[in-house]
């Protein structure tokens, strides 16, 4: 990826994005530089719109994760609700059992079911 700076203070903007790609591991190489165009048409990258650009990488990245991971849940949560209907049709019953209330589990959805534990207060 090439990333030009243009404007008043291109040093500190370089320097800024230099600093964070090499706190992910990412050493800048500098790139041969060119006569700066001319033409007044011609419009030229805002460092600031670069450096939130680099910057929201992380948390898209981390909402990937996030996303994977509710993926990954979900499939438990649905097989967990499929032997709460299974143990049902059985004539015996699987309670998800909270402070307040409890839930039976075969009449709840996947997301449901992750959203009653994410709401719950950590065992530690």
């Amino acid at each position: 990826m090439i990333i030009e700076f243009i404007g008043a203070d291109i040093e500190a903007a370089g320097k800024s994005v230099a600093a964070l790609t090499a706190s992910w591991g990412y050493q800048p190489e500098p790139a041969p530089t060119a006569e700066p165009a001319n033409d007044p048409d011609i419009k030229g990258v805002d460092p600031v719109a670069v450096t939130s650009l680099v910057v929201s990488i992380p948390s898209a990245m981390l909402a990937v994760a996030d996303i994977a991971d509710r993926i990954h849940k979900r499939r438990r949560a649905s097989e967990l609700i499929e032997r709460a209907q299974q143990l049902r049709a059985q004539q015996a019953a699987a309670r998800l059992v909270r402070e307040d209330h409890s839930v039976d589990l075969a009449t709840l959805t996947p997301d449901q079911l992750l959203d009653l534990i994410a709401d719950e207060p950590s065992a530690t």
